[in-house]
């Protein structure tokens, strides 16, 4: 029998690209032991993002390229995800019990932004990590009805506030400390510091990730918060439509600017399905998110459907991935999920939280 070496292994590995990471597994450092027995590979593979919708699916694509080496009789693959925090704007303090934040955000309202975002965190926590949204835009909160949340957050201190929970996912909003029907008519500075309360006021219970859905546009309120909170990287919704992708290079520049790493677009509203006879058209034109993510040097993560039964689904307080887990639309999501944390995960480490505070005294 021939003698299998782990350079062989390596070899196999490296043929399958792993489509949320653009790169082979090796190359991404995630290939962490190989032991050859005889004819028996066992392969330890941990994952810098979650996936336990796409585990055995991947495990298998894996096994595969090992069996096909001459002399394997049997592949093991140990598959597992560890979330580590990744850096954020330079000056900016992390937030406690929080490893990464990721703003999704648009250059203009109406493009479905907030539906987005609500299933993006959906699908995280579906895939393993444990997920927060903080909605933050302050003068239309949606996240309490399309998370289904009512009723306000309870303060065991008094200063501070437990985040609201629902699907699995802890959520703050401005939307439940105030009457639905009650508008805010605030100034930006009071805007600025009502976020960065609910947002450093709110008990975050270890999160993997906190998705803050940002109000649209690109004005003063979004670009202090860009400043003001620590993210690890962002994510540009937009539809087809040129306008619009108009709109979203304007937030994709304010980014750039304030040293944020974009991690990809997503193309909302794509193809109108007809609910009467399943015909599919392209009403707001076709392929414009590709164009600026090409245009632009930015992953494409995705580009998802204008149905009813998306937005009926986040009326109702219970959206597409809890509703129909197992319908293309929410894998659709899981898939952009899973793209848009592997892209993360490649990017640069802060390992502040591991070296010690250093304190000076004068005795």
């Amino acid at each position: 029998m021939a003698e299998i070496s782990r350079l062989q292994v390596e070899t196999a590995l490296k043929e399958f690209i792993d489509p949320n990471l653009d790169s082979d597994l090796v190359t991404a450092k995630a290939v962490k032991e190989i032991q050859i027995e005889a004819g028996k590979v066992s392969v330890s593979v941990v994952l810098g993002y979650p996936a336990a919708t796409y585990k055995e699916e991947l495990s298998q694509l894996l096994k595969e390229r090992v069996s096909a080496i001459d002399g394997v009789t049997e592949v093991s693959i140990d598959l597992s995800w560890k979330i580590v925090a990744h850096t954020v704007q330079h000056g900016v303090k992390r937030l406690k019990n929080v490893k990464n934040i990721i703003a999704i955000a648009s250059g203009k309202g109406g493009v479905g932004k907030s539906t987005t975002a609500v299933n993006l965190a959906l699908a995280l926590a579906q895939e393993g990590a444990t997920v927060g949204i903080l909605d933050a835009d302050i003068y239309g909160p949606s996240q309490p009805r399309m998370l289904g949340i009512s009723g306000q957050p309870e303060s065991k201190d008094g200063q501070s506030l437990e985040p609201m929970e629902n699907h699995g996912v802890q959520a703050m909003s401005i939307g439940f400390l105030i009457d639905e029907e009650t508008p805010m008519i605030w100034r930006g500075p009071m805007v600025t510091q009502a976020l960065e309360q609910l947002l450093n006021d709110t008990q975050w219970k270890d999160l993997d990730y906190m998705i803050i859905d940002l109000p649209p546009g690109t004005g003063d309120t979004q670009l202090t918060l860009a400043q003001k909170i620590p993210v690890s990287g962002a994510v540009i919704v937009t539809t087809p439509q040129d306008i619009a992708l108009l709109d979203a290079r304007k937030g994709l520049k304010m980014f750039e600017k304030v040293e944020v790493p974009i991690l990809g677009i997503v193309e909302n509203m794509s193809t109108h399905i007809c609910t009467s006879c399943g015909h599919e058209e392209h009403i707001f034109g076709e392929g414009g998110g590709q164009r600026m993510s090409d245009e632009s040097d930015v992953e494409f993560l995705g580009a998802l459907p204008l149905t009813m039964t998306i937005r009926k689904q986040a009326d109702e307080g219970n959206p597409t991935v809890v509703a129909e887990p197992e319908s293309r639309i929410a894998e659709i999501y899981r898939e952009i999920a899973r793209r848009m944390a592997g892209k993360l995960s490649s990017k640069a480490k802060d390992f502040s939280a591991k070296f010690p505070s250093i304190v000076i005294q004068n005795n």
